[in-house]
């Protein structure tokens, strides 16, 4: 959440505090009607501020996340193959999920996660 959305909703919550004070007061027997004018204004801009706040897109909701996995050992993708079938797998087939590479074969439709050996 950027700071300028944080900074609204506190705007909001006290202009909303303070106007529902306001009309509260209008009640009271040394009320005037001029305190829930500035009641109600009060309150609306501050459900206006929520509504702006909540509205506007943050700076960087569209981001490109791209994913580079470190394939155990000497793997190269031009030749690795399926454990279950045999099928030759192109780097589309592997996949990061948890944080773990996993392999989906097209053809047996075998998934698997490829196992981490020691690099030394």
């Amino acid at each position: 959440m950027s700071a300028i959305k944080i900074i609204a909703y506190i705007s909001a919550a006290i202009l909303i505090f303070f106007g529902v004070l306001f009309i509260y007061a209008t009640f009271s027997p040394t009320g005037q009607i001029g305190w829930l004018i500035i009641g109600a204004i009060s309150v609306l801009i501050g459900f206006g501020l929520i509504f702006w706040a909540a509205r506007k897109p943050s700076a960087g909701t569209n981001q490109n996340v791209t994913v580079k996995i470190d394939l155990p050992g000497n793997v190269s993708l031009d030749t690795m193959k399926c454990k279950s079938c045999g099928g030759v797998l192109s780097p589309e087939n592997v996949t990061l999920v948890a944080g773990a590479p996993v392999v989906s074969c097209p053809y047996c439709k075998t998934t698997y996660q490829l196992t981490e050996e020691p690099k030394w």
